[in-house]
């Protein structure tokens, strides 16, 4: 073969395999892993949460499992976190008098690291070093149904609780309802009563404080002369405190050593048994009950001007059943599972760097004509 008709042998083939390989006519051309630039764009991605919500966890501190009022606070805290999707854990101590168990659980929480921690202080001056210690470590705090009034600056960023002073002085306005004219005409001496569980939490001590200047007041422009006794703490810190000397109208406050049922019905035995007893308030279930309990011999409660008229606050079975039945004239409602709610959306706020501010979670009076009330009966909680 002569070298032109090869190099043109060679030539042909290298022609056919261009137009084989530029040829549209392939049924399989090859894959690309980049789309082709005129492709339509793909969809935006879900939009992800802010801070990943669902990776929050807190800790959520209360007074005691004593009353069914912390439940309802619990169980109000969980169903928030259910919607928002954050995580807690919840302690709290056997009674409201283990101060310093509520401190140790604190400092332990602390030490595992939440992203915020919820506290109802059983004693806010027992807290300090310890809302420094979890201020220092970055923890957000946030408290709640107390506040805690002397805390190191920036240790508590907001309180979601009820406005305490001026439940106080709701409870003292709907018992007077039933005292105003017996105030008015009695002729001696007569006696209301005050059942606060300590002298140390500030919703209690805020609570029976405004109860107390109320009364006072009231009877005052009754045109009566009114003293308050009894506790050192409520008589040192009442706007006014009379001359028990002069007196007509005795405001007596009692508190027992011990945050307990048991405990407050002592103390409300003491002043239930005075003959010149006209009116008693118990500042919280703990104490409320109390007085329920100590009646259970006396039977000197009820509705009547013949009887001694009791007021309480918060709820329970026992004192719903109470006011149905008219043994206690009424109450005054928080509302726990709002304050838990509340507690929850704080939290989150605030382990997002987010302004937070306290929240008044409200209190209203109530008595066997509006207990069934749509505004009145999500809060009486059993």
């Amino acid at each position: 073969m002569s070298k032109k008709l090869l190099s043109l042998i060679l030539c042909i083939v290298m022609v056919a395999s261009l137009l084989a390989g530029c040829g549209g006519t392939s049924s399989t051309p090859a894959q690309s892993s980049a789309p082709p630039a005129s492709s339509k764009p793909a969809d935006p991605a879900p939009e992800a949460k802010p801070a990943d919500d669902e990776e929050l966890n807190f800790a959520i501190i209360v007074k005691s499992y004593q009353s069914t009022y912390w439940l309802a606070a619990v169980k109000g805290a969980q169903e928030q976190m259910k919607i928002k999707g954050v995580n807690a854990t919840f302690n709290g101590p056997n009674s409201e008098s283990d101060i310093a168990d509520q401190v140790q659980m604190f400092n332990d929480a602390i030490n595992s690291k939440p992203d915020g921690i919820g506290l109802a202080a059983c004693d806010p001056s027992a807290m300090l070093d310890a809302l420094q210690a979890a201020k220092e470590a970055g923890i957000p705090v946030i408290a709640f149904d107390s506040g805690i009034p002397d805390a190191p600056a920036g240790s508590v960023l907001a309180t979601a609780s009820t406005d305490n002073y001026k439940a106080g002085v709701t409870a003292a306005e709907g018992i007077w309802t039933a005292l105003e004219s017996r105030v008015k005409n009695a002729s001696g001496k007569i006696r209301i009563g005050v059942v606060n569980q300590d002298a140390t939490s500030e919703s209690i001590t805020s609570r029976g404080l405004g109860f107390i200047d109320k009364i006072f007041e009231l009877c005052k422009a009754a045109g009566k002369s009114p003293a308050v006794v009894g506790n050192d703490y409520y008589v040192g810190k009442a706007k006014d405190k009379g001359n028990e000397g002069s007196a007509d109208v005795i405001i007596e406050v009692r508190v027992p050593s011990q945050t307990t049922t048991e405990l407050c019905a002592t103390e409300a035995s003491a002043i239930l048994n005075q003959s010149d007893t006209i009116g008693v308030f118990g500042s919280n279930q703990v104490a409320a009950e109390g007085i329920l309990t100590a009646n259970q011999n006396l039977g000197v409660l009820g509705s009547t001007d013949d009887k001694v008229i009791a007021v309480g606050f918060d709820a329970g079975s026992i004192i719903k059943a109470a006011v149905k039945d008219g043994t206690m004239y009424g109450a005054v409602t928080q509302s726990p599972l709002k304050m838990g709610e509340v507690t929850i959306d704080l939290l989150i706020a605030a382990a997002k760097g987010e302004p937070v501010s306290d929240v008044d979670t409200g209190g209203a009076w109530y008595n066997k004509d509006n207990m069934e009330d749509p505004s009145i009966a999500p809060n009486l909680y059993d």
